[in-house]
């Protein structure tokens, strides 16, 4: 049987409160990337716009359509929203997903939680079985995929599995390849970088080797580095890395407070004026020279 690639990085998500997906899409248009629009998801209770980069990985930029209280408390729609594994988060970068491979047979879940089961992990899977997924695009085309998440409250610490069931270009407007032009010279990405408490980095650090299935490239007593694949991997260019770490300074220490997940995401460029990290309304950016 092949074995399944379950490094590839597929995108990353990015929440801004409700209604503002207008004001975000400027926001990020001003730091120089291209944003294509998206839509309002099957539901309506959220939509969305997409940022597609050179190395086939893309931000997705999602909002709520409305505050929770717009809702009647016992509504269907009030209940849906309930149950999105985002309602609760703050603002900011959110989620990461890595790509799957669309199938409930040999499937991306059982082969992670086999990998921690021979690592010694006792409680149980690591990862939840693949449930089906998809939308109908405003021109008629169904798309469908398969997902997988984490068990508990490692989302967002942890990726959650996309698989096309469809092909991936239907969901990822890749072409024509000016979609990918950015302003920013913004090639791909460069790092997604975590943070979680001194206390579980040791076992997080387990767990993202079961996810990967591969080593870190790099560990010291703070920070753990695994390299990544991206879709349209190309040899000559560096590959993305996720970055485990802890706190290191007061503003790492206050993002803790909330919640642990990604801090910063770095973007890899040809040309950059100053590389200093770039503290957007909700989370914050880097630029990482080619």
């Amino acid at each position: 049987m092949t074995s399944i690639d379950t490094s590839i990085l597929d995108h990353i998500v990015h929440l801004t409160p409700p209604g503002s997906l207008d004001e975000v899409t400027h926001q990020f248009r001003k730091l120089g990337f291209k944003v294509l629009p998206g839509g309002v998801h099957a539901g309506g209770l959220t939509e969305n716009a997409l940022v597609v980069f050179e190395d086939g990985v893309y931000l997705e930029l999602i909002s709520f359509t409305h505050p929770r209280s717009h809702y009647p408390a016992e509504s269907p729609e009030g209940r849906q929203r309930d149950k999105n594994p985002w309602s609760a988060k703050p603002p900011g970068w959110i989620d990461f997903a890595f790509l799957g491979n669309g199938s409930h047979g040999h499937s991306v879940s059982q082969t992670i939680n086999e990998r921690a089961r021979k690592d010694g992990r006792s409680g149980g899977d690591l990862y939840e079985p693949e449930q089906d997924g998809g939308r109908t695009r405003p021109d008629g085309e169904v798309l469908k995929w398969l997902i997988s998440g984490p068990i508990g409250a490692r989302r967002g610490t942890l990726p959650f599995f996309c698989g096309d069931v469809t092909p991936r270009p239907l969901r990822v407007p890749s072409n024509p390849p000016s979609n990918a032009e950015h302003p920013s010279t913004t090639r791909g990405i460069a790092y997604v970088r975590v943070l979680v408490q001194p206390s579980a980095l040791d076992d997080t650090v387990k767990e993202v080797t079961a996810v990967i299935g591969k080593s870190p490239v790099s560990s010291d007593a703070r920070q753990v580095v695994w390299e990544l694949n991206s879709p349209n991997k190309n040899p000559s260019s560096p590959p993305p890395r996720l970055i485990l770490s802890t706190a290191s300074t007061v503003d790492e220490q206050d993002f803790l407070v909330q919640s642990s997940g990604i801090y910063e995401v770095g973007f890899r460029v040809r040309t950059v004026a100053d590389g200093s990290p770039i503290a957007t309304p909700y989370g914050r950016i880097a630029w990482e020279k080619e």
